[in-house]
C-alpha cells in the first residue's frame, strides 16, 4: 500500500507505536542513574565501574547505528526493533543478576547500547517520516520526538518509588514490565514497512553508492559534522552541571530539578521545531538552536549561579534540546529521499556520539587540569557559534543521481 492508502488507523498505530518505543526506551535509558548508589552499596561495582558502563553504552549506542540504519534499510524496521526490545530486555536482566563489573558493563554498556541503536531516535524517525506525507513529515517527526521526552516522567519515578520500597532489583524488574511494553509497540511501529515508498525516494543506486554520494556532499559534511557539536554540548550540560552546582554551593537536588525541567519543555521545543520544520528552511531553523543555546550556555556561566537562573537556564535549554531531531531527519530526507534514511542518519548520529564522548570527557579533564569548568564552557560556546553559522548556510541541493541523469540522457538511435 501507499501512504495515502493508510487508513487513519493504521497512521495513529504506527505513530503511537513508533512514539511508545522511544520514549520508553529513552525513559529507562535516562534513569539509569538513580540505580548507582545501591548497585554500589550491595555490589563489587565501583562508580568508575558505573561509568565506564555508561561511557560504553553510548560509543557502542553510536558505532552500531549506521550498521543497524543498513540492515533496517535492507530487511525492514519490524525485525530491527523487535530484536531491539528482546536486547534491551536481555541488558535489564543481566544488570539485575550483575554482582562484578564485568556482567553490568555487558548489560548496561554492550545490550543497552545495541537495543538503542535499535529503538531510538534513528529509527523511530523513520518510521514515523514514511507514515505520512512529505508535508507533515516535519511536524510529525517532531510530534514524535517530543514524546520520547515522557517515558522519563514514567520510568524515573517508577525507578525510584520500587528502589525504595523493595530494592533496585525489583525496579530493574518494573524496567523489564516496560520492556515488554515496547515488543507490541515495535509491533505496531513495524506496520510501516508495508508501505510503498514513492518514486522519488526508489533510488537506483546500492547502499555504498548512496554513502559515497553523501560523504561527498557538502552539506551532508556540514549537518555531521554540526551534529557532533550538538551532542557535545548536550552531554556536557548533563554531566557536568550537578557537579558545577555543587561547586557554586548549591542544593545537589537542584541539579535532578533542573533535568526535569529540560525534559518538560524539551516536549514543546521538539514539537515547535518539528512544526516550523515544515514551514521554514531547517538549515536555518537547526542553525539556530546551536546558536541559541550557545548564547543561554555563554549567559548562564558567566553570571553566578543560582537556584533562579538555573531553572530559567534550564527552560530555555529545554526548548533547544531534541527540537534537532526532526530537523536533521527532515534535511536528510531533503537531500536523499527515504530510502537509505535510517542508514544515512545513522552516520551523522555517529558524529554526534563522538562530540557527547568529549563533551562529557572533555569536561572532566578540563575540570581536573584547572579546577573549573570556564574553559570547558567557553569552548562549547565558540564551537557552537561556529558550527550554527556553518549550518545555516549549508548546501541543501540534493546530489544529481545516476538513475536522474540516465533517464536524462537521450537514447541512441
Amino acid at each position: 500500500m501507499t501512504e495515502a492508502e493508510l487508513s487513519k488507523y493504521q497512521r495513529w498505530a504506527i505513530l503511537a507505536g513508533a512514539a511508545t518505543l522511544l520514549s520508553l526506551a529513552m525513559g529507562m535509558r535516562q534513569s539509569f542513574g538513580l540505580f548507582q548508589p545501591s548497585i554500589l552499596r550491595d555490589t563489587a561495582i565501583t562508580t568508575a565501574d558505573f561509568s565506564l558502563a555508561t561511557a560504553l553504552q553510548n560509543v557502542i549506542w553510536g558505532i552500531s547505528q549506521p550498521f543497524i540504519g543498513a540492515i533496517a534499510d535492507r530487511f525492514g524496521t519490524r525485525h530491527v526493533m523487535i530484536t531491539g526490545v528482546l536486547i534491551y530486555a536481555a541488558g535489564l536482566v543481566l544488570m539485575m543478576f550483575a554482582t562484578t563489573p564485568l556482567v553490568f558493563t555487558l548489560g548496561a554498556g554492550l545490550c543497552v547500547g545495541l537495543a538503542l541503536s535499535c529503538t531510538a531516535s534513528s529509527m523511530t524517525m523513520t518510521v514515523a517520516s514514511r507514515s505520512v506525507s512529505a508535508a507533515k513529515r516535519s511536524v510529525t517527526m517532531g510530534a514524535v520526538s517530543a514524546a520520547g521526552s515522557l517515558g522519563l516522567v514514567i520510568a524515573s519515578p517508577l525507578a525510584q518509588t520500587l528502589i525504595s520500597t523493595a530494592g533496585w532489583q525489583v525496579a530493574l524488574i518494573g524496567f523489564l514490565g516496560l520492556a515488554a511494553v515496547m515488543l507490541p509497540a515495535a509491533l505496531f511501529a513495524g506496520q510501516s514497512d508495508k508501505i510503498e515508498r514513492a518514486p522519488a525516494d526508489e533510488l537506483q543506486q546500492s547502499l555504498g553508492e548512496v554513502v559515497q554520494s553523501a560523504l561527498g556532499h557538502s552539506g551532508y559534511i556540514v549537518l555531521a559534522l554540526s551534529f557532533f557539536v550538538c551532542g557535545l554540548q548536550l552531554v556536557f550540560i548533563t554531566t557536568h552541571l550537578p557537579n558545577y552546582l555543587a561547586i557554586c554551593g548549591l542544593d545537589a537536588s537542584l541539579g535532578a530539578t533542573a533535568l526535569a525541567i529540560v525534559g518538560l519543555f524539551n516536549v514543546f521545543g521538539s514539537y515547535a521545531f518539528g512544526w516550523l520544520g515544515g514551514r521554514y528552511p531547517k538549515q536555518i531553523l537547526l542553525g539556530g538552536i546551536y546558536i541559541a543555546r550557545s548564547l543561554a550556555l555563554a549567559t548562564y556561566f558567566y553570571f553566578p549561579a543560582t537556584p533562579t537562573t538555573t531553572m530559567v537556564f534550564a527552560a530555555v535549554l529545554g526548548s533547544l534540546w531534541l527540537g534537532v531531531v526532526p530537523l536533521v531527519n527532515g534535511l536528510v530526507a531533503q537531500l536523499f529521499g527515504l530510502r537509505f534514511m535510517a542508514t544515512l542518519t545513522g552516520i551523522a548520529f555517529l558524529s554526534h556520539q563522538a562530540g557527547s564522548f568529549l563533551g562529557a570527557w572533555g569536561g572532566g579533564m578540563i575540570f581536573s587540569h584547572l579546577g573549573n569548568y570556564d574553559r570547558a564552557w567557553q569552548f562549547a560556546v565558540v564551537i557552537g557559534m561556529i558550527a550554527g553559522c556553518f549550518q545555516m548556510l549549508m548546501n541543501v541541493k540534493p546530489p544529481v543521481r545516476r538513475d536522474a541523469v540516465s533517464a536524462a540522457m537521450p537514447s541512441a538511435a
